[in-house]
C-alpha cells in the first residue's frame, strides 16, 4: 500500500526537518506539536530554531500546500513520533512524551497505518509503544491476528547532526526495526522517498539499540580525551599539544577535550544502556561520569582565575551557551551549566554570556540577576576573565584579542 500522507509528531529539531523533507518530496505531511507557538510558526512557514537550509523546505513545503502544522493528529496513512526522550534526575528514561504521544494517535487510527518511532528510545519503547495504543483499541493489533486490522509499529532512530541535519537526513543510512518484518520492509517504503543512503532491516530491540551503541561509543572516546585533560592538567602538560603529537601514531586518533558533552543524544543514551544492563554496562557508566565531572573541573579553573584577578566583583565573560558549534541548541549544554555555575558561585559578579546564536536570556539562566547576554566586543572590552566554552565561528579570532589575558579555554581556541 502506497503511502502519500504522514502525520510526524513533534516539530522540534528532529520532526520538523522530516516533515519538511517528506513534504519537498511529495508527501503530504501534517506536523503535529503540542506548542501553539511552533505550530503558528510552522503555519507561516518559518522556523523556530537555527538549523541551516531548513527554512527553504519549510517556507516551500507550506507554501506548495504539502506541509502544514496542528495542534492534533489527523487521520494519514503513516506516523513518525519525533518526540523527547529525556531521563529523570537519578537517570531513568522518561517516556513521558512517547506515551502522550501514543494516546493522540490513537483514537485516529483505523487499521493498516505505519506508525514509526524515531525518538531514541531505551530497549522494547518501540514495543510499549505499541502495547499503550493497543491497550487504548482493542479492535487493532501488530499482525492482523484474530482477524483484527493491523497498525504496523516500526522504530528508525534519527542520525542526524546538528548543523547539518538537511544534508544527512538525505544521505546518511538508516536503520529500520519492526515489530514485524512487514512492518520494517514498510518503513524501509517510506524512508526511500527521501533516503540515499543504505536503509538496514533489523528487529525493533536491535534497532533502538544501535542508536544507543552509537552514541555510546562516541561518549567513551570523549570521555578518554576529557580525562586526559585532567591528567595533561596535573602533570603540567598541555593537552592539545599531547593529542597532536599521539595522534601522529597510524592507529591512533583521539578526539579532543572540551568542557563536557551535551546535546540530546551524546549525554543522554549511554545511560539508557546502564538502565538497561546496570551490571554489564560498566565502561558505559564510567564514561558518562568522566563527562559529567568536566563541568565540574572548569568551574574550579574559572574560581582559580578569579583568585587570582583578587577583585571583589569581577566581570567574568563566557563564550558560548550551546552543545556545540554555530547553532542555537541548548539541551544538556556543558557550557550554559558552567555559565549557571559561574554566576551561583560568584554572585557578586558581572557575568556577560556570548552566544550569538540566541536573543533572549535562557531560562536557565533567567533568574540570576547578574548574568546578561553581551557581544563579543564589549566581553572583550570589559571581561576581566575569559572563559572559552564553545568554538563558534565567531569566535576563532579571539586569540589575538585575548593573548596576555586570563583566559580558561576549555576548546584549545588559542592555540
Amino acid at each position: 500500500m502506497g503511502i502519500s500522507t504522514v502525520g510526524v509528531i513533534g516539530l522540534g529539531y528532529i520532526g520538523l526537518p522530516t516533515a519538511a523533507i517528506l513534504a519537498a518530496n511529495g508527501v503530504a505531511v501534517t506536523g503535529v506539536d503540542v506548542n501553539p507557538e511552533t505550530v503558528d510558526a510552522v503555519s507561516r512557514g518559518e522556523v523556530p530554531f537555527v538549523e541551516p537550509d531548513l527554512a527553504g523546505y519549510v517556507a516551500g513545503g507550506v507554501s506548495s500546500g504539502k506541509l502544514r502544522a496542528s495542534l492534533v493528529p489527523e487521520p494519514a496513512d503513516a506516523y513518525i513520533v519525533a518526540v523527547p526522550t529525556p531521563f529523570t534526575g537519578d537517570h531513568k528514561p522518561d517516556l513521558t512524551y512517547i506515551r502522550s504521544a501514543a494516546e493522540a494517535l490513537a483514537p485516529v487510527l483505523r487499521g493498516g497505518e505505519l506508525v514509526i518511532l524515531e525518538s531514541t528510545s531505551p530497549p522494547g519503547t518501540t514495543q510499549r509503544m505499541a502495547d499503550w495504543i493497543l491497550a487504548l483499541r482493542p479492535d487493532l493489533s501488530v499482525d492482523g491476528s484474530d482477524g483484527r486490522p493491523a497498525v504496523y509499529f516500526a522504530h528508525c532512530p534519527e542520525r542526524v547532526l546538528p548543523g547539518k541535519v538537511m544534508v544527512e537526513l538525505v544521505t546518511n543510512d538508516r536503520i529500520v526495526g519492526g515489530l514485524t518484518p512487514e512492518a520494517a520492509q514498510r518503513a524501509r517504503d517510506l524512508y526511500q522517498v527521501f533516503c540515499q543512503g543504505e536503509i538496514l532491516l533489523t528487529d525493533a530491540v536491535t534497532a533502538e539499540t544501535a542508536k544507543l551503541v552509537e552514541n555510546s561509543f562516541r561518549d567513551v572516546n570523549i570521555a578518554f580525551a576529557n580525562e586526559l585533560s585532567f591528567v595533561a592538567d596535573k602533570l603540567g602538560i598541555d593537552v592539545w599539544e599531547l593529542i597532536r603529537l599521539a595522534n601522529h601514531h597510524p592507529r591512533v586518533n583521539i578526539l579532543q577535550p572540551g568542557p563536557g558533552v551535551g546535546g540530546h543524544c551524546i549525554a543522554v543514551d549511554p545511560w539508557f544502556i546502564v538502565d538497561a544492563a546496570p551490571d554489564e554496562a560498566r565502561l558505559i557508566r564510567t564514561a558518562r561520569e568522566v563527562n559529567d565531572a568536566k563541568p565540574r573541573w572548569v568551574l574550579h579553573k574559572v574560581v582559580d582565575a578569579v583568585a587570582d584577578l583578587g577583585v571583589a566583583n569581577p566581570v567574568i565573560a563566557t563564550y558560548g551557551l550551546a552543545f556545540k558549534p554555530n547553532i542555537d541548541d541548548l539541551r544538556e549544554s556543558p557550557a550554559l551549566e558552567i555559565t549557571t555555575e559561574i554566576a551561583r558561585t560568584f554572585p557578586h559578579a558581572t557575568v556577560l554570556a556570548v552566544e550569538p546564536h540566541v536573543e533572549k536570556v535562557p531560562a536557565q539562566l533567567a533568574d540570576l540577576v547578574n548574568v546578561r547576554l553581551a557581544g563579543t566586543e564589549e566581553a572583550l572590552a570589559d571581561g576581566q576573565v575569559h572563559v572559552l566554552l564553545v568554538d563558534h565561528a565567531q569566535f576563532r579570532a579571539l586569540a589575538g584579542p585575548l593573548a596576555g589575558r586570563r583566559v580558561v579555554d576549555t576548546r584549545g581556541m588559542l592555540r
